[in-house]
């Protein structure tokens, strides 16, 4: 009696993970998202560790952090070292994680994204995107989105993991973090960043996504991370964020038009925009807030719409968290 042959096996799955972290904070939520398609047995990850040709420090001195929001509100990166993508490269899924500097997606992301190679490779692809920050993204995802679009690639899933101390706590203990590499919360005010909960959850990502590969979901619309909290939007933040994006814009364009990067010409204006982003922050951002806490009966239902159309595509259900409880 002939024994049936064992169906073929099917070809490892191909992913392409996109990383570039200055704290190290991205870095520990991408491993922890990672992991269990490390650990399946027939997935290929390809790393693509970003480099900046001219690296960005941590901590950020202080005029060169504020220095770098002109070209980064512009979308005008700083360049790469190349990249070890050819773009002849098939994958089946990119995971996408990245930072928002100055409401924007971070430079070395923006300039992987604008890069003829990343085109080549992503088009038609189905992309994960992976957001640890503060808590202002609306707009920075906006930006990424478009940039996306331009290659051909298609969104499926969206992630954000925001640091939970309170707003106003966040002004003051982020940017400390940012200049000084202190994250512990002084002042009794709560650490700066993700707490360590948070990072570990991320794994909750991951392992759906191995599961979901295994099914050949990717091919499909998405999303594949529905119902596991992958995104709670705060729209009451969108006013505040359009507002300082108008800033970023319009001052990063009279900077860049008295200088480069770094040219001595434009450090006074940017110290000058400092003031005034002080200004900004300690007036019109909690007048706002107030003004949206009082009017928000009246506008519930455009925020309402407004927060499902910032959490799609995978939403903030969590019917699917118990599933993945590690």
């Amino acid at each position: 009696m002939s024994v049936p042959p064992n169906p073929p096996a099917s070809p490892p799955k191909r992913i392409l993970v996109v990383r570039y972290s200055q704290t190290g904070q991205l870095d520990a939520v991408t491993d922890r998202l990672i992991a269990p398609l490390r650990e399946a047995g027939n997935v290929h990850i390809h790393e693509e560790v970003l480099r900046p040709a001219m690296p960005w420090p941590f901590p950020w001195p202080f005029l060169r952090f504020f220095d770098g929001f002109p070209e980064t509100a512009h979308l005008r990166p700083a360049p790469l070292q190349p990249l070890g993508l050819r773009g002849d490269e098939v994958f089946d899924l990119a995971i996408l994680p990245y930072q928002v500097w100055f409401l924007a997606p971070s430079q070395p992301v923006t300039a992987f994204l604008q890069d003829p190679v990343a085109a080549k490779v992503l088009a038609g692809r189905p992309v994960v995107t992976v957001i640890a920050c503060r808590n202002m993204w609306l707009m920075a995802h906006e930006k990424l989105k478009a940039l996306l679009a331009a290659t051909g690639a298609r969104l499926i899933d969206n992630v954000v993991l925001t640091d939970p101390g309170p707003t106003f706590a966040t002004f003051l203990t982020t940017p400390v973090w940012l200049l000084t590499g202190r994250k512990r919360g002084f002042w009794g005010l709560p650490d700066a960043g993700l707490t360590p909960a948070q990072i570990a959850g991320a794994r909750r990502f991951g392992l759906a996504l191995r599961d979901a590969l295994a099914r050949g979901e990717e091919r499909g619309p998405g999303p594949l991370l529905a119902g596991l909290g992958a995104v709670q939007a705060q729209p009451r933040l969108y006013v505040s964020e359009k507002a300082g994006t108008r800033s970023f814009y319009l001052w990063g364009k009279l900077i860049m038009a008295i200088g480069g990067p770094g040219h001595p010409a434009r450090q006074p204006v940017v110290a000058l925009y400092v003031l005034f982003l002080f200004v900004l922050i300690v007036t019109v951002v909690p007048v706002s807030l107030a003004l949206q806490a009082l009017l928000r009966p009246l506008f519930r239902g455009a925020l309402t719409r407004m927060k499902h159309r910032f959490e799609l595509p995978s939403g903030s259900a969590t019917d699917r968290c118990r599933l993945y409880d590690d």
